[in-house]
């Protein structure tokens, strides 16, 4: 392909992630993958070339954009001046620029959420903005039942990451799917932030132990090494298709036989979780929330968040709370975490779920990829009484 048609395609591209971010469609990487399955002439670098166009775009703009053309003009005509010659009109080329036709808005992010991000950040906010959208290291978690750290570490040429004994971080990234330690369950692939929360779970060999949104198993396959395989460990969710994308990960690392996994219905999670009311010593709520603090990674998440949807993330949150804290035992703890940079999903949840619960905070901590070179992350302690 050659450059100009590589601009149309990323263009093309971009219209549907537009038009899905706007449907609660796929993500922008899934549908550059569909885009060419269907395309078997477009080689690896053009591959390459298509999809670095295609994130340098989304990251320019924080609002959703009238079109894909429409963001690719406005990138052209700002940090990148060496693209407009490309629209050219030529075969499979962008047309010529017309005057007066529609261009997108360059942003870190969306300024309805101007006040929150001042809340959490303050004086700091211009710098964890630009660092919310740069590009992520890989990161991964070191399964402690199948292999060393440092024997990792030396194979894969990543360095430990600060008070996290089994995680690496890899500046470069690489083709780890098939890779042997991927393959054995030797290795996760997990964001600092999210072993952070894992670690503040604090789970113990022998305890009875939730993980209340489990989703595809991230943060459940964490915990194990901390249990040392001894306890229950029930990893809950709603969505089956998430569930089971968990059990080979369960098998790769060894645990299919200690985790249970377990489908809850919309609704009526309570029916499905009869059996630990009142019996766990651990819950984990990571709970579904706006994912601010994984822009990084998913830079069009910022087309996706409303104010509305951001509301009605709150009523899920404060009700699985509550569900959470219907299952501990006396004196057991719940451990509150979301993907979040906005207090209203961070220390405002924790500290109404007190107020609601009567329970007592016995910590928080927030994680921004400036300050902490994570994704951006609350975790909070909640237990006993107030």
């Amino acid at each position: 392909m050659r450059d100009p048609a590589r601009l149309q395609a990323a263009i093309e591209i971009l219209d549907e992630a537009i038009a899905a971010a706007g449907s609660n469609g796929a993500a922008a990487d899934t549908l550059a993958q569909r885009y060419f399955a269907s395309r078997r002439y477009a080689g690896s670098k053009d591959r390459a070339a298509v999809r670095e166009l295609l994130f340098q775009a989304i990251r320019f703009s924080a609002d959703r954009p009238p079109s894909g053309r429409a963001l690719m003009l406005a990138l052209a005509e700002g940090p990148r001046p060496d693209l407009l010659p490309l629209f050219d009109g030529s075969p499979h080329a962008p047309a010529l620029p017309e005057v007066g036709e529609p261009r997108g808005k360059p942003g870190l992010f969306p300024e309805w959420l101007r006040p929150q991000l001042q809340r959490r950040f303050g004086a700091a906010l211009d710098r964890e903005a630009q660092a919310l959208i740069a590009r992520a290291p890989l990161d991964l978690r070191v399964n402690a039942l199948k292999a060393d750290p440092a024997e990792v570490a030396a194979e894969l040429g990543g360095k430990p990451i600060s008070s996290l004994p089994l995680g690496l971080r890899l500046e470069e990234p690489l083709p780890l799917e098939r890779h042997p330690l991927m393959q054995s369950g030797a290795i996760e692939v997990q964001d600092a932030g999210s072993q952070f929360v894992a670690a503040a779970a604090r789970a113990m060999p022998g305890e009875t132990v939730v993980d209340l949104c489990a989703g595809a198993g991230g943060k459940t396959l964490a915990l194990p090494a901390d249990m040392r395989g001894e306890g229950r460990l029930v990893a809950s969710d709603t969505d089956r298709g998430r569930l089971q994308a968990m059990r080979p990960r369960l098998e790769r690392a060894g645990l299919q036989n200690f985790v249970e996994p377990r489908l809850l219905n919309p609704g009526r999670e309570a029916e499905a979780l009869a059996d630990l009311a009142g019996a766990a010593d651990l819950v984990l709520v990571d709970a579904p929330c706006s994912g601010t603090g994984t822009w990084r990674r998913n830079p069009e998440l910022r087309w996706r968040l409303t104010p509305q949807s951001l509301e009605r993330l709150l009523v899920v949150q404060a009700r699985l709370m509550a569900l959470g804290a219907s299952l501990l035992k006396p004196g057991g703890r719940l451990v509150y975490a979301v993907c979040s940079v906005l207090p209203a999903e961070g220390e405002d949840q924790a500290r109404q779920a007190c107020e609601r619960l009567g329970l007592k905070l016995a910590g928080q901590q927030a994680y921004s990829p400036a300050g902490d070179g994570t994704d951006g992350f609350f975790v909070a302690s909640l237990g006993g009484s107030c």
